[in-house]
């Protein structure tokens, strides 16, 4: 099992898969724009509450963080599904882009679990 410091390139470049989907959502579709917004949000908001994990100064902050990094990916979950449900993209582009980083995102899940002494969620 990979270090979870090992997954920061991996939060980057999932960022910048969302902004690239973002960039080429119809500009003249204001659902698509609105949930685009979101999704961007979200997505590269995922990153940036991984790396400041790594700078916590307790293993509560740390576990904090990590929290808010798993509560980000499952709200750009979220985004992205609504995306698909309203036609404003393929369900095989979203299938593609979550099927990616689905590893990465169950790594942090029993990464936190196992720090906080909680047995592991099925299904995750």
């Amino acid at each position: 099992m990979e270090h979870w410091q090992d997954l920061k390139p991996r939060r980057k470049a999932f960022a910048l898969r969302i902004i690239r989907m973002y960039s080429k959502l119809p500009k003249n579709n204001p659902v698509a724009q609105g949930l685009g917004r979101q999704v961007l949000r979200s997505g590269t908001s995922a990153g940036a509450n991984h790396r400041e994990a790594s700078r916590g100064r307790s293993k509560a902050e740390f576990i904090s963080k990590i929290g808010d990094c798993l509560k980000e990916i499952e709200e750009t979950e979220y985004w992205l599904e609504l995306l698909v449900d309203s036609r404003c993209v393929a369900s095989r582009q979203m299938t593609r882009l979550a099927r990616r980083d689905a590893p990465t995102h169950r790594h942090l899940y029993h990464h936190r679990q196992s720090l906080e002494g909680k047995p592991l969620a099925f299904g995750i």
